[in-house]
């Protein structure tokens, strides 16, 4: 006998005891799902009217693309994603980089819709986290027909991609250059085709042993089972954890030097990474550099026979992270195309960020040296107070999470599910819904 609506929902409401129970992540996963939930909600009632949707939908209608040409390309695209909901478009937002990406192809009238446009994305970047060298793979309109588009002159007086895209995008989002995929490789695609990624995690030197995070960089290199130092994505079908470092270094932005202020970064290489894989690493690393965990540690973490359960731990801030760069065997064939006026007006744009941020960081630091400086008269003239000599905690912000006063070394921490219990947690979960669905 089939259940009345009300009483499906009663299942999923769980009961004081029953979420008690619950492991740390699953709790966390809810949470999660209902805030989506209430967003969801909100931007339901804050989409646009019917008549608006109509009349946008009448407007494309009004453009032949039955009569159009298209050529493949890779798309090379550059976003600070600080202010967005990650990349890939999400039905409770829309401030996602793929929402503005196809809200501007699509007005320009380079593609009719995102289902016939063979849209593939090489990385799939979370909330916050930007990117230099994010590459996409799309059919756009093109100016020549697909038997000339292979001559060079052809890729001469083609559309300006970028620059036409440029205009409809958000400041903080730009294409920056495209490249011609050769027409016997129509399936050609910048996610299942980019042979490296590499990724960059910028952070101030600060206290950190910069030393100690290097030593630990070097035990990630090769091809080894990474469920520790990422989110186990069981439920979406994720259950094979190997993957292959190629690099893992930490460098100086600029000339090494030994102030809190001197800016570094974590370059990390490798085909493909799993769910939240190098802000997990980089949290790790981060508790290495302040002396809390020895190098060692990431061995340990490796070591899935002998701890077969992830202790459990902050992630590293978003904000920091970078996609910095995707590779490509098509690269020794074909040239990126840049848009000599477009890409001169990029770097005017980018000098102008750069202007008004380092403003602000500059104010920021001559505020920083008055208030240390009465910091250490105050410690002077109070003998009987101890008093740090220097106030260090520029990297104390990016450890996400509540700072514990008592340290508890990693590997003597709670731990979450094991790899096996998730998956039969899984299982049970499929089952529950097919009896559900079925009744």
């Amino acid at each position: 006998m089939a259940q009345e609506p009300h009483e499906r929902k009663k299942k999923q409401i769980l009961s004081k005891e029953e979420l008690l129970q619950l492991d740390k992540d699953d709790l966390v996963e809810r949470i999660i799902k209902l805030e989506c939930h209430n967003k969801q909600l909100k931007d339901i009632l804050a989409k646009s009217t019917t008549e608006s949707v109509e009349l946008k939908k009448k407007a494309r209608r009004s453009f032949d693309f039955s009569k159009c040409h298209y050529r493949r390309v890779l798309l090379r695209i550059m976003y600070f994603g600080w202010d967005y909901q990650g990349l890939v478009t999400q039905d409770f937002t829309t401030q996602t980089i793929e929402h503005h990406l196809f809200h501007a192809l699509i007005k320009a009238c380079l593609i009719e819709n995102r289902e016939t446009s063979n849209y593939h994305r090489c990385g799939r970047t979370d909330k916050g986290v930007s990117s230099f060298g994010q590459v996409i793979s799309i059919s756009l309109r093109s100016k020549h027909p697909p038997k000339t588009q292979h001559e060079q002159n052809s890729i001469n007086s083609e559309m300006q991609y970028c620059k036409i895209l440029n205009r409809l995008l958000p400041d903080n989002i730009r294409a920056v250059a495209w490249m011609p995929i050769p027409e016997d490789r129509t399936e050609y695609s910048a996610r299942f085709d980019c042979k490296k990624r590499t990724y960059k995690y910028f952070f101030p030197r600060s206290s950190l042993d910069i030393s100690a995070m290097r030593h630990a960089c070097a035990l990630l290199v090769g091809s080894k089972d990474f469920r520790h130092l990422c989110k186990m994505d069981v439920g979406n079908g994720v259950v094979e954890f190997v993957r292959e470092i190629l690099r893992a270094e930490i460098f100086p932005v600029e000339d090494e030097g030994e102030e809190p202020t001197t800016m570094y970064y974590l370059l990390i290489e490798g085909n493909a990474f799993l769910w939240h894989q190098i802000r997990c690493i980089m949290g790790v690393l981060l508790l290495v550099g302040q002396g809390k965990e020895q190098p060692d540690v990431i061995n340990q973490l490796l070591d899935v026979d002998k701890y077969p359960r992830k202790p459990q731990y902050n992630m590293a801030l978003d904000v920091p992270l970078n996609l910095y760069h995707c590779t490509y065997e098509l690269e020794q064939e074909k040239q990126w195309v840049y848009e000599k006026d477009e890409l001169k007006h990029l770097i005017k744009h980018l000098q102008n960020e750069w202007t008004i941020q380092n403003i602000k960081t500059t104010m920021i630091k001559d505020s920083l040296r008055v208030l240390e400086a009465e910091y250490r008269k105050m410690c002077q003239n109070d003998a009987n107070e101890k008093c740090e000599e220097r106030i260090v905690a520029y990297a104390d912000c990016l450890l996400q999470g509540v700072k514990p006063r008592v340290y508890t070394p990693l590997m003597k921490r709670q731990t979450c599910s094991s790899l096996e219990e998730r998956i039969e947690h899984y299982k049970k979960k499929r089952k529950e819904v097919d009896i559900t669905e079925t009744e």
